[in-house]
């Protein structure tokens, strides 16, 4: 009689900290690139807002801003070369707080709420759900890009190249102020409220359409002084220095410390021990 060997398999450990946190990567951002790109409508609704304004603003003021030099422009400029930073800048804040709504959405009745009770740190379902934003901002921001170019805007090939990372720091931040409003918008009946109290005053006291200084010959300090510590702004300016081929260091030392800022407080904000959801569970 021959004996049999008995192939057996040694049981499989389970996978590995780093394998489990790139499963999660490829599922939170993975999910949202693949939706977008299976939406290209989405894309050309993006691009109908900021294309609007650049159409309508730049016929209707195309001479109003062309009288002063102001930096890090060096001679002078027509009003759409210096409304592509302001613009830039809306893409990413507008995507940031639409990330926000789909992350409210999703709390509620969608694939966040299970992945908040999954066995997955929350801030890094966190920074995933920021790199995801980021990165559809960004993606939004070059193809705007291209559309200004072909409507007439010189930008040096390689001044696009380096404002890349200029793009990435300012959608970043604008997607980590997404998180933390997310914290606070319970209910998405809500978030339209919350958007006109954050979005349009960041916007509009900015120097996204105008330069600042207009706000001082107007006798509005005040308003002068908002706009300075507006992180929007100091994004706005140093997409606007790096469009010209130069660093803004003030504007990455905001949005840097800022993107901290702002991601921290969106962490304990949905931490269940600490933040805005204990408060949520103890209701």
């Amino acid at each position: 009689m021959q004996s049999q060997t008995l192939n057996v398999q040694p049981p499989q450990s389970p996978p590995g900290k780093g394998l489990h946190l790139l499963r999660a990567l490829r599922a939170v951002v993975g999910r949202e690139i693949h939706k977008f790109l299976r939406q290209p409508a989405r894309l050309a609704s993006a691009l109908v807002r900021p294309l609007l304004w650049f159409v309508v603003f730049a016929t209707g003021f195309q001479n109003v801003f062309g009288v002063s030099i102001i930096p890090p422009y060096e001679t002078y400029i027509e009003y759409k070369v210096y409304m592509l930073p302001g613009l830039l800048g809306m893409i990413a804040l507008f995507n940031g707080m639409q990330s926000s709504l789909s992350l409210v959405y999703d709390r509620e009745m969608g694939l966040m709420r299970l992945l908040l009770t999954a066995p997955l740190n929350r801030a890094w379902l966190l920074a995933f759900k920021l790199l995801a934003g980021t990165s559809l901002s960004v993606l939004q921001m070059v193809v705007f890009l291209g559309v200004a170019w072909v409507l007439g805007v010189d930008v040096a090939p390689l001044h696009a190249l380096l404002a890349l990372p200029a793009m990435v720091l300012a959608a970043v931040l604008m997607a980590a102020m997404g998180l933390v409003l997310s914290v606070y918008v319970r209910q998405l009946e809500n978030f339209a409220g919350a958007m006109n109290f954050v979005i349009f005053p960041m916007f509009f006291i900015s120097s996204a359409l105008y330069p600042l200084w207009k706000f001082e010959e107007a006798g509005a300090v005040w308003l002068y002084q908002l706009a300075l510590f507006n992180p929007f702004t100091q994004a706005v300016e140093t997409l606007r220095y790096a469009l010209q081929g130069q660093t803004y260091a003030t504007g990455w030392l905001v949005g840097v410390l800022g993107t901290l800022f702002f991601f921290a407080l969106a962490v304990r904000g949905y931490d269940p021990q600490r933040g805005s959801m204990r408060q949520r569970g103890a209701a």
